[in-house]
């Protein structure tokens, strides 16, 4: 270990500083430049809010317009009696890059009510139903045209389908009636709660089904289902808070006890799902129809249907067979090292019991989170609202005039008209043609890169504050005598007036990783219809390489604010300092550091495996507080997904607190093992019982690599 210590190729340790009593308290300012640059970026951020909340009109998300930029059902339009946005085409509507301008690439017109009946084109054509598929046409469309010129220039939608109206919308009308699947008023799958009847007729409804619900239709669904729902979604939410509150309150009397409490509950809760696949699955065997295969079967949007297959709850209880062998495993070559690292964390609560208002200023970084995503949401939907309806005038003939704009209201009247009879101004596209509406997706861009920028810096100004307010724990020689008054907000007040240019520049990192990340994404959707396949190798490849590299930039800037706080250098010299001094310690990362966050997220599993098993029982009307208390759902999966994602998060942002005390006490232990050597002129600043067990297993681990050598 001393070799270890003095090796050169990573630095030079630290040296004994009688002076230094932790958090350096006079410090000047660092990269006052990216701190300038952070400044005029957000100038620059409200300066693109102003300009978007300007020419932007968020009615277009509230309110429906056709393709030609009209509202439906506004008084003092022509389309005042005409509420309704019907679609020609609605499957072009589930593309994600909608989302740029809130607008489909099909032809949108205002209908009086939704379709009610299935028809097509080529049967309503020279029929009686002709004057009924008419409406559904665009304004003044005279049956004078052949079938195939209409549906080439989009005169009228190829097929009518059933609809029902949602947020003033046309969609085709799939609603879940007692646990059946409905189009219109015809039964396309049972859901299986009810009467059992053969799976097989269960599995053909499906595939027929799946041919009708797209994604777009799947999404409105999964609108109705939080509509009905949320409620209980919070309530399972506030939960996960409780537990995970109650959780991290006994972790800080009873670490050594709730740690191992924690692994044997996850070893259980794995075990009974193991129990629960292999149920289903006995209970399942004879039963027509359970033995289709998943690849037989295809992918459905209505994921019930697979819970009637033998297959998916054998591939459940292969998965969970294959953690619980991981976690046992990993428990049983760990048993020694879980134990210093159980050393930690109960110094970690210590630490925690001494600043408890760190666990409150998650909600400080929440609040500042919800504030960065407000803004950024409401931009986007400003700047995707800016569009402008183009109308360019069209000419059958050689009209000079051809292709250039004009305006609909004054075009009889102009110019062009006289000169041009037989033009006509019609609608051309959904844009704009000014700098303002060219450089709209680059504003897009701008405003998506902020918003990574914002979020980062309000993520490091949280690991700087609860950095250096465990530093000053640790560096107190008598604790808690020596612990100054307030360390929480003594290390916010620093993190601000000293470092803020280092946080930008630490943020500044991370946000250009991620936007390139989003733009990688971007063409990957825009190449999905390429059939080049080195084209997708090579994107795949760079998605994964900036994906790693996220991590590992996560990873630094994480420990490069822990230096920060304590010594407040600036980024690049706290980066590098970070970064040797653990790779000075590279076997103690590995005993300690990693060993404490698979136990916090055996912690974070546990919570959220049982608010999870929670939900399902409760969503599935397995258990009821009182009589029919679910609520009615398309899909079940909805809420429990949201509740288990939310569950994590909860659990992540408590467990993010312990996580970066562990993290600072870490690096402090390693620069106290630098600094001093335990005499009386240079005593340990770490405890007694830390002193003891770190030691004594830094010791064991030593002498076990210089064995291996």
């Amino acid at each position: 270990m001393e070799d270890e210590r003095k090796d050169g190729a990573y630095g030079t340790p630290q040296k004994y500083d009688p002076t230094f009593k932790g958090p350096i308290y006079h410090r000047g300012c660092t990269d006052v430049i990216c701190c300038v640059f952070l400044l005029l970026a957000i100038v620059g951020y409200v300066a693109v809010g102003i300009i978007a909340w300007t020419h932007g009109d968020p009615r277009k998300v509230i309110y429906p317009t056709d393709s030609r930029g009209e509202f439906c059902g506004q008084k003092g339009t022509k389309n005042a009696n005409k509420p309704y946005l019907f679609y020609f085409n609605i499957v072009k509507c589930a593309s994600p890059l909608v989302l740029l301008e809130f607008q489909c690439p099909t032809p949108q017109i205002c209908v009086e009510k939704c379709p009610d009946r299935y028809l097509t084109y080529l049967n309503a054509h020279r029929s009686q139903d002709f004057e009924y598929y008419k409406q559904f046409c665009v304004p003044g469309f005279q049956n004078n045209k052949g079938v195939a010129e209409v549906l080439r220039n989009g005169d009228c939608p190829a097929v009518l389908i059933p609809s029902k109206p949602l947020a003033r919308r046309c969609f085709p009308a799939i609603h879940a009636h007692k646990g059946v699947l409905m189009v219109g008023n015809e039964t396309t799958y049972e859901d299986g709660h009810g009467s059992r009847k053969n799976i097989t007729e269960l599995v053909e409804g499906a595939k027929k089904a799946n041919g009708v619900l797209e994604a777009r239709q799947l999404a409105m669904r999964i609108f109705e289902d939080y509509t009905v729902s949320w409620y209980w979604i919070v309530i399972g939410l506030v939960i996960a808070m409780v537990m995970s509150l109650l959780f991290i309150v006994l972790l800080r009397f009873l670490a050594g006890i709730m740690v191992w409490v924690m692994i044997i509950m996850v070893i259980l809760v794995l075990g009974y799902g193991i129990f629960h696949c292999y149920m289903e699955y006995m209970r399942l065997r004879g039963e027509a129809g359970s033995d289709i295969s998943l690849v037989d079967l295809g992918f459905q949007t209505d994921f019930r249907v697979y819970l009637h297959l033998r297959q998916t709850w054998m591939a459940f209880m292969i998965i969970l067979s294959i953690l619980e062998a991981i976690i046992i495993l990993l428990l049983i070559f760990l048993r020694k090292r879980i134990l210093i690292a159980i050393a930690l964390i109960k110094e970690a609560s210590r630490a925690v019991g001494y600043v408890m208002c760190s666990l409150l200023y998650p909600l400080v970084t929440f609040l500042l989170l919800c504030l960065c995503i407000a803004y950024w949401a409401s931009t986007a939907v400003f700047l995707s609202t800016s569009n402008e309806a183009v109308y360019k005038i069209f000419d059958d003939g050689t009209c000079q005039f051809a292709g250039k704009t004009c305006n609909p209201e004054t075009f009889a009247s102009s110019n062009e008209s006289r000169l041009c009879p037989d033009a006509h101004c019609q609608f051309a596209f959904y844009g704009g043609e000014s700098g303002y509406h060219r450089a709209l997706l680059g504003l897009q861009i701008f405003n998506a890169f902020m918003f990574f920028w914002l979020a980062n810096f309000v993520l490091a100004l949280g690991q700087v504050t609860l950095a250096g307010a465990f530093a000053s724990y640790y560096w107190a020689l008598h604790k808690p005598d020596d612990l100054p008054a307030f360390p929480l907000f003594s290390a916010f007040g620093r993190a601000l007036r000293y470092h803020t240019g280092s946080l930008a520049f630490g943020s500044l990192i991370l946000a250009i990783v991620q936007i390139i990340r989003v733009m990688l994404e971007y063409l990957d959707q825009r190449l999905k219809a390429a059939e080049n396949r080195f084209a997708k190798f090579l994107m795949t490849c760079l998605k994964c390489c900036f994906w790693c590299l996220e991590k590992f930039i996560r990873f630094l800037n994480r420990n490069a604010y822990i230096m920060i706080a304590i010594y407040g250098t600036n980024f690049c010299t706290s980066a590098r300092n970070a970064f040797f001094l653990l790779m000075r310690n590279i076997i103690r990362v590995a005993v300690l550091d990693k060993v404490t966050d698979f136990l916090f997220l055996l912690g974070k599993l546990l919570i959220v495996g049982s608010v999870g098993i929670l939900a399902f029982f409760f969503f599935t009307h397995r258990i009821r507080i009182v009589q029919d208390t679910a609520p009615p759902l398309n899909y079940y999966w909805v809420p429990i997904l949201t509740v288990i994602v939310g569950s994590y998060l909860i659990a992540h942002g408590f467990f993010s607190v312990y996580g970066m005390c562990v993290d600072t006490l870490f690096l402090c232990f390693c620069e106290d093992l630098e600094r001093n050597d335990g005499s009386q002129e240079r005593p340990y600043f770490m405890s007694p019982e830390l002193r003891d067990i770190l030691l004594k297993g830094s010791a064991e681990e030593g002498k076990r690599a210089e064995a291996e050598e």
